[in-house]
């Protein structure tokens, strides 16, 4: 049985994170056995925290705002990353955008709540629920310089009901994320 390494990146309440943890971590998928062996965040106080110390996981913290400009930052993720040896880096909800420091360094993917290319940004669930789009959904990609421009992986659409609410396309949109995320996980990991 051969073990892959991964690791997670968030920045808020970490709902994708114990999902990839509840599916994937410390299981066995094709004779490997998978291992979330770092969790970073980049904010003090995100209550992801707490999801990774549930998974006995101790997340690094490494605050953005210590920085004087993303280079600085994004050397300093490489670095913390590069001590663990992973085979992947997991972007679950981790709200920055990376520089070619990180990018032609690290081997990562994201997680992105819009059908890609359409709704780049912060914004996608809000600018996909007011666009006209008929259906919704989610993406993972391989990380690049391009904000939300790499390589597709992954996507899973749901279609828009009648009268549908923002909260409801929101919720679909989650729930999606957390089946969606781990199981690309375990297909990169396992192949």
């Amino acid at each position: 049985m051969s073990i892959k390494k991964f690791a997670i990146l968030f920045s808020g309440s970490g709902s994708n994170l114990e999902a990839i943890l509840q599916k994937v971590h410390g299981k066995t998928f094709a004779n490997t056995k998978l291992e979330c062996v770092l969790t970073v965040c980049n904010k003090k106080d995100a209550f992801g925290i707490q999801r990774a110390c549930k998974f006995g996981l101790k997340t690094v913290i490494i605050d953005n705002k210590n920085f004087t400009n993303r280079e600085e930052f994004d050397a300093a993720l490489v670095s913390e990353i590069k001590k663990y040896d992973v085979d992947l880096v997991v972007l679950a909800g981790f709200m920055r955008i990376l520089t070619p420091v990180f990018t032609q360094e690290i081997r990562a993917i994201n997680l992105h709540p819009s059908i890609l290319p359409l709704f780049k940004g912060a914004h996608a669930i809000e600018e996909s629920f007011n666009s006209d789009m008929q259906v919704g959904g989610v993406s993972v990609h391989w990380v690049s310089a391009e904000l939300d421009g790499g390589k597709i992986i992954a996507q899973r659409t749901f279609e828009r009901s009648k009268n549908m609410s923002f909260e409801a396309w929101e919720d679909k949109i989650h729930a999606i994320e957390h089946e969606l995320l781990p199981e690309t996980v375990i297909n990169l990991l396992t192949k």
